[in-house]
């Protein structure tokens, strides 16, 4: 349509005034209508370069850095050695240079691998069968000020087993509460779990020789999987989310005071929704059952006082779960329990 109305207008107006007007250059135009065909380019042959290496050289330079003593070595070290030797095979960066075309320029040397982490599957169907611990700052009285809270927490019970308030954070100091809690607690050999994260008192060595020498078996979280230690993770948002808990303390001994009431309110007094609204001191000291009763009993009565109130059925009190998980296994299909699957 275009090439029509230039054409149409060219013997009017001429060539310019034509390719203004439907805005089309006059280069375009002129090389549309060329009446001869371009020139052809002429074909570059590349000429070889005389201090090029040759397709022999080449191939022995590359059979020296792939070789099982250069592998993974530097270029650059690589030349110094066999300099060394009395061996010049070519630069250095005629070396990176084979390497790049052949896509090999990165890291040469021998990376550590390691496997995947296992996800932690863990089950505790009473007290002291699997804790969980971990370690949680508090704010100091100044800025960039920390304290260091080490909690244990039994995943049956919700019990708070052991804690300790410290200024910084060692494995020598988790190695202290840690054996003076199972001591306490009166633990018996290869009967005990104890979960925690990757931090680097949980993976030190004096923590793992201690639980080694005792009999317990220590399991970690993935790396960046809060969901495998989710009882500290919850206990910790407790602590912190209390009306009372201040922005910052004062001092370690404000911290520790604070934390001595905490404590006792958590374990004897706060009735926990994952244990059927019982104290944890009542579920790890076996006084749950009793109290469960006590509360059927109580239930029973109001609805043989006023059954009109109770719409749906006879109340009962919540029931004591049968079973706590880290990472619930996958059910046994020859399982009796139907409250474990």
């Amino acid at each position: 349509m275009i090439d029509e109305t230039i054409t149409e207008l060219v013997p009017l107006v001429g060539v310019k005034a034509a390719c203004h007007a439907v805005g089309r250059s006059r280069a375009t135009h002129y090389r549309k209508h060329r009446l001869t065909p371009a020139p052809a380019r002429p074909v570059r042959t590349p000429t070889p370069q005389p201090r090029a290496l040759s397709a022999a050289e080449r191939a022995e330079v590359l059979r020296v850095l792939h070789s099982e003593r250069f592998v993974d070595l530097a270029p650059a070290e690589v030349h110094a050695i066999l300099l060394d030797e009395g061996v010049y095979l070519c630069s250095v960066s005629t070396m990176y240079r084979l390497l790049r075309a052949r896509g090999e320029v990165r890291e040469r040397r021998a990376q550590a691998t390691h496997p995947a982490r296992v996800k932690p599957e863990l089950i505790a169907e009473t007290p002291n069968q699997v804790w969980s611990w971990d370690i949680t700052k508090l704010h100091g009285p100044a800025k960039w000020t920390y304290f260091y809270l080490y909690c244990i927490i039994d995943i049956y019970s919700r019990y708070v087993v052991g804690w300790m308030l410290a200024p910084n954070e060692s494995g020598a100091l988790a190695e202290k509460l840690l054996a003076d809690t199972i001591a306490k607690q009166h633990v018996d050999r290869n009967r005990l779990t104890i979960h925690a994260d990757n931090g680097s008192s949980m993976a030190s060595k004096p923590v793992a020789f201690l639980l080694a020498d005792l009999g317990v078996t220590k399991t970690h979280s993935r790396p960046h999987v809060s969901n495998d230690n989710p009882y500290s993770e919850a206990h910790f948002k407790t602590l912190k989310y209390r009306p009372e808990f201040p922005d910052r303390f004062g001092s370690i001994e404000d911290a520790r005071a604070f934390l001595v009431g905490f404590f006792a309110w958590y374990n004897h007094a706060h009735r926990h929704s994952g244990i059927g609204m019982h104290t944890p001191a009542a579920v790890h000291h076996g006084h749950a059952h009793a109290i469960r009763e006590q509360r059927a009993a109580v239930l029973t009565q109001a609805y043989a006082t006023h059954p009109e109130r109770f719409v749906r059925h006879h109340p009962v009190p919540h029931a004591l779960p049968a079973a706590a998980w880290i990472n619930k296994p996958p059910a046994d299909p020859n399982s009796t329990n139907p409250s474990i699957n």
